[in-house]
């Protein structure tokens, strides 16, 4: 399949597929908002985290926790008992959608956690979604890079297994990420996405992308069946699974995917 370029992904991802799955705020502007994420002033304003894994230099508590940073939009992490500081953990970087919180954000892979060692980290947009959809990478990007900072910091977190995970805008925003932050991010797990609006391309995370024919909310046909084919001819490792559903998250995807992060 021929390769296509990575402006290209961008122009066709923003401008195309948004206005096609009814986003309308990115309707007319993506090819500005294109400019002003890879040209931005800080690397947050370019989607860019800069958290790193590295050997813990604190110990934080098991089991289900708030971020604790004072904001009433705040986030979780879910640590399970199996964790051992010698054996770094895989962790998953949940995104809810639309209106959501870092509780809901949580649920698809809550119960998969502990049988698959998965260390999981949620937050709360700061906004009813996130930054991209409403305006541009910001604000969001800060408050994830701060909450991956202290995650870092904790615990131990096997470098090559780090993934981003989202639904409905969640994993709009998750493309966007994983895509923009390859370099970080080895996996992309993206539940009915709407859209791509990524900055400069880092890396080749592989994707994972589910879609319900039956999804009333973002239409299968304008936004995952445009996106896979888009991203396979960029040179990315794709799985996608469509199932007979609607717009959510079946319990077999949800195990599909955990499968797929976590394989040899």
């Amino acid at each position: 399949m021929a390769r296509i370029g990575r402006r290209r992904l961008l122009r066709l991802g923003v401008a195309g597929m948004a206005a096609g799955c009814g986003i309308g705020s990115l309707t007319g502007v993506g090819m500005a908002r294109e400019r002003r994420q890879t040209h931005g002033d800080t690397e947050q304003e370019r989607g860019r985290l800069t958290a790193r894994p590295g050997p813990p230099t604190d110990r934080g508590p098991l089991g289900l926790q708030p971020l604790g940073f004072g904001d009433p939009r705040d986030g979780l992490r879910y640590v399970p008992d199996n964790y051992r500081e010698d054996r770094p953990s895989p962790l998953v970087v949940m995104l809810h959608g639309a209106g959501g919180s870092a509780r809901g954000g949580l649920d698809p892979l809550l119960g998969l956690a502990d049988e698959h060692g998965l260390m999981l980290l949620a937050v709360d947009s700061r906004g009813k979604s996130w930054d991209v959809i409403v305006g541009g990478f910001g604000p969001d990007v800060a408050f994830l890079d701060r909450a991956l900072a202290d995650t870092f910091g904790r615990y131990a977190v096997d470098a090559s297994r780090v993934a981003v995970e989202g639904f409905s805008d969640g994993a709009s925003y998750a493309l966007s990420l994983g895509i923009t932050n390859g370099d970080l991010f080895s996996h992309v797990m993206a539940f009915s996405p709407g859209f791509i609006a990524s900055g400069a391309q880092k890396g080749l995370p592989r994707l994972y992308l589910s879609h319900g024919t039956q999804d009333k909310v973002l239409s299968i046909d304008r936004c995952s069946r445009r996106i896979v084919p888009l991203m396979q001819r960029a040179g990315y490792d794709v799985r996608y699974h469509e199932f007979d559903g609607p717009h959510t998250i079946p319990a077999e995807i949800a195990q599909e995917a955990v499968a797929w992060f976590t394989e040899a």
